[in-house]
């Protein structure tokens, strides 16, 4: 049994902004913007609504650049912003999470198994505050497990991405092609699981070396104690996939349960905002 710790959400290399975090514990949550236009997820930046103030996602931002840019999209701003998908993975009302990722996430989420936790982490700023963070924004508990090749027969995609019509990587396949021809982990979640409401628990911290701070998040230490940390290094700047060697329950009673929990404690420091 074990828990993994995915870096999801749109950040500065995509949206050109971060999600704010305010006062009262708020934040808000943006998937990152879609590689491509073609698929089949009706949200987009102009539908997608602000939990913590007026207005939608679109407004965070006056330009993104969809990854990757090269051949596929150029960078989108002005009018165009409102009309541009999400990549809504993962996806807290369906409860269902994909990857292609081979750095640590194929292998490590292929490895879960019913009753495992996957949680999930974003970069969050206070407006015109203090620096960003990565914050653990939320979780799902594990009901199944499915990869996807894209070196198996046709139709046996077809059928496997049929079976998950909420997931952001069936949403953008193609006739059972899966985008970028990269093999695809598709988590199939159920309850205890979802986004937090408030209150998101702060990951990391700012390296310091010789006296001088360095642009870089690093896992905290009370965090990688707290969560039994096994694997996935400690500079969170390229969101590793963080594998914990500890159960579903106990992380689940750590954090809480998601439309209940009020904070949370790492001995007598408060991740709290």
């Amino acid at each position: 049994m074990t828990v993994v710790l995915a870096g999801v959400g749109a950040d500065s290399t995509n949206l050109g902004a971060l999600g704010p975090l305010y006062d009262d514990g708020r934040f808000e949550y943006v998937p990152i913007p879609e590689k491509t236009r073609r698929t089949d997820e009706p949200e987009t930046l102009g539908t997608w609504e602000l939990r913590g103030r007026d207005g939608t996602a679109a407004d965070l931002t006056t330009r993104i650049d969809p990854q990757p840019v090269r051949g596929d999209a150029d960078p989108v701003g002005g009018d165009a912003l409102a009309d541009w998908p999400l990549h809504r993975d993962p996806n807290f009302e369906a409860l269902t999470y994909g990857e292609h990722r081979t750095s640590g996430y194929v292998s490590r989420l292929s490895a879960l198994e019913p009753g495992d936790v996957v949680g999930f982490y974003a970069g969050l700023r206070r407006p015109g505050g203090d620096r960003a963070h990565r914050y653990l924004v939320g979780y799902m508990t594990v009901a199944d497990v499915t990869v996807i090749r894209p070196d198996a027969p046709a139709a046996e995609r077809r059928r496997l991405l049929d079976a998950h019509p909420e997931n952001a990587h069936a949403k953008r396949a193609r006739d059972g092609d899966l985008y970028l021809d990269k093999p695809v982990v598709i988590v199939d979640g159920r309850e205890p699981g979802g986004l937090f409401d408030r209150n998101p628990i702060r990951l990391s911290d700012y390296y310091v070396k010789d006296g001088n701070e360095r642009p870089q998040y690093y896992l905290r230490d009370e965090v990688a104690s707290a969560f039994a940390v096994a694997a996935g290094g400690r500079n969170m700047m390229y969101k590793p996939a963080y594998r914990c060697a500890q159960s579903g329950a106990t992380f689940r009673d750590r954090v809480g349960i998601p439309g209940e929990r009020t904070g949370f404690e790492l001995g007598s420091a408060s991740t709290s905002p």
